[in-house]
């Protein structure tokens, strides 16, 4: 199992769900099983009701989906 970017996925991963370059969900692997990078797992969302907010450690979801494009991560590899 591997994510969009090549790196290794394990259960228990940190990880979000990319959608046309954007971040549509955030949370811990689950569930996957080896040997498949499609629909495979679940994400057990985890948030806070609320968070504090430091704006110089905060980015705006534009700008990350802004540098994903940049790095060619926006889009599904060919063939998946």
């Amino acid at each position: 199992m591997h994510y969009r970017n090549g790196r290794e996925a394990k259960n228990g991963d940190k990880i979000v769900k990319l959608e046309g370059g954007k971040v549509v969900s955030f949370g811990v692997l689950h569930s996957a099983q080896p040997g498949n990078d499609f629909c495979n797992g679940n994400i057990a969302v985890v948030q806070s009701a609320t968070d504090y907010a430091c704006m110089c450690d905060c980015l705006h979801i534009d700008d990350v989906a802004e540098m994903l494009a940049e790095k060619g991560l926006d889009k599904r590899p060919e063939g998946k």
